[in-house]
């Protein structure tokens, strides 16, 4: 009997003082023994406790990584970059890469969450796949990170930067649908570019700044100028809020000459901005801003009132074009926006032009064209900008029956060095005469040029040759200047 006390007691005694142990946060198993109702305890006991420790790992595993992807997150990233850089030198260099998704926000809008989400994966697959030493980490919304420690000085960092350019800009296909995938990079090397897990990261955000406004797909590394230059943005992004609040923006417009008919059948509508400091500052400045910032929808949505009060001034059917971002383009309220500049400006719908690019395109393509025929439905006409330069031309034009096609510049400056030019320009106006649209050339600066285009069969032009785009109070005067009598260049 005393045996049999002794054998419930002593691991009863096992088992309370591993619960106490317990509730002061030290877990740890118990021996099986005793009876056998005792030793069921301690089976269960220790069930609990390996339930527990897997708990907690689960809750670790998910404090340091990212929910979607399951790479390590933004703390995990730096915990590794601080040790990194501790260890760096001249000789065990650290490279980091900050990686934003291009567009990524208008795919997300455009084709659905799930679809973003898939391609999110896809990017941190990918990278995992190609750099198999590396840290990836998710560090949220669409931004990457990726860390290579101990790279001595014979490693070539910029065709590391190569590989994570061909990595990340080429076709996806999410749910049998093809995207366009590309990404911007930003890099920093250490010791050079910082001494702390935050200094490179805040440098390689830098580089990744300036490679975003060279445009989508491209890598820069950290130049110390960049420091300087963000500072600017930071305070041109807050004159550019302060501009929109209080009106200062004006439009500026340049004629779209027709040949056939010798005359300015209308005008291109150009922002301008007269910063009270700077003077006037180039769209190519602003824009960018306006679009990282989500600004461009006010800006744009003021641009086609102001266009088409101005355009319902002027005299017969001379038309007005107004540039929409693709931004812009999958905001709500653009149709409605329309709708009302022109009901209140009294400007007959078939006197304004609305011009896209190709990159309105990237992400849910059957979306974009139900916008798009939304849009022509109101009467307006609809140009499609820089046409050539993308990577479907086209198949968009299959796709939606334009009533412009504008020939990019570069096309047109190719012209003056002969060779394949005139055939490409030849079989654009042929294929657009073809499907009843439209061609206007851009940047036309010289009676060559013009007397190419018109050789080509090109319907209209737009460029210094006519005229520099001037301001609204001087339209009037431009038109009765350019009238076929006193056209000021030869035709035909």
């Amino acid at each position: 009997m005393h045996a049999y006390v002794r054998g419930i007691a002593r691991p009863l005694q096992s088992l309370a003082e591993a619960a106490r142990a317990y509730g002061g946060g030290a877990v740890s198993k118990v021996k099986v023994e005793g009876a056998i109702e005792v030793r069921s305890l301690a089976v269960s006991f220790n069930a609990m406790v390996d339930a527990v420790d897997e708990r907690e790992q689960q809750i670790m595993h998910a404090s340091l990584h990212d929910a979607l992807t399951d790479l390590p997150n933004r703390r995990f990233f730096i915990e590794k970059l601080d040790r990194a850089v501790s260890r760096q030198s001249d000789i065990h260099r650290t490279f980091v890469a900050f990686i934003d998704v291009d567009d990524f926000k208008a795919i997300n809008d455009a084709m659905g969450h799930p679809v973003g989400d898939e391609l999110l994966r896809t990017v941190a697959q990918s990278l995992q796949d190609r750099f198999p030493d590396a840290m990836v980490a998710r560090f949220g919304g669409d931004e990457f990170g990726l860390l290579l420690t101990g790279l001595d000085p014979k490693e070539d960092c910029t065709a590391i930067a190569r590989m994570l350019e061909s990595t990340l800009n080429r076709e996806a296909i999410i749910d049998g649908r093809g995207i366009l995938l590309s990404a911007s990079v930003g890099i920093a090397i250490g010791p050079q570019d910082g001494d702390s897990a935050d200094s490179l990261l805040k440098s390689a955000d830098l580089a990744l700044y300036r490679a975003k406004s060279d445009g989508k797909g491209a890598y820069h590394f950290f130049e110390p100028e960049l420091d300087a230059e963000a500072s600017r943005r930071r305070r041109m992004e807050i004159d550019l809020r302060r501009a929109i609040r209080d009106g200062d923006f004006e439009l500026y417009f340049q004629p779209l000459f027709s040949i056939s008919e010798n005359r300015v059948k209308g005008f291109e509508a150009l922002m301008r901005w007269p910063h009270k400091e700077h003077g006037m500052i180039s769209p190519a400045t602003f824009i960018p801003i306006a679009e990282e910032s989500g600004m461009i929808v006010q800006l744009g949505e003021w641009a086609v009132r102001e266009a088409c009060r101005q355009a319902a001034q002027w005299p017969g059917d001379i038309s007005v074009a107004v540039n929409i971002s693709p931004r812009q383009l999958v905001a709500d309220g653009l149709a409605t926006c329309i709708a009302q500049a022109l009901a209140q400006t009294g400007l007959p719908a078939s006197r304004l032009e609305l011009e896209i690019t190709e990159s309105v395109f990237i992400g849910n393509v059957e979306r974009t064209l139900k916008i798009l025929h939304s849009l022509q439905l109101l009467g307006v006409r609809v140009a499609l900008d820089d046409f050539g330069t993308g990577y479907s031309s086209l198949s968009y034009l299959r796709s939606f029956p334009f009533d412009k096609i504008k020939i990019d510049q570069s096309f047109v400056r190719a012209l003056e060095e002969g060779g394949s030019a005139h055939a490409i320009v030849r079989a654009i106006t042929t294929l657009a005469e073809a499907l009843g649209m439209e061609t206007l050339a851009e940047g036309v600066e010289t009676q060559e040029l013009f007397d190419a285009l018109q050789k080509e069969g090109c319907d209209m032009i737009q460029g210094y040759l006519i005229s520099r785009p001037v301001p609204g109070e001087e339209v009037v005067r431009l038109i009765g200047s350019l009238q076929p009598a006193e056209a000021r260049f030869a035709v035909g």
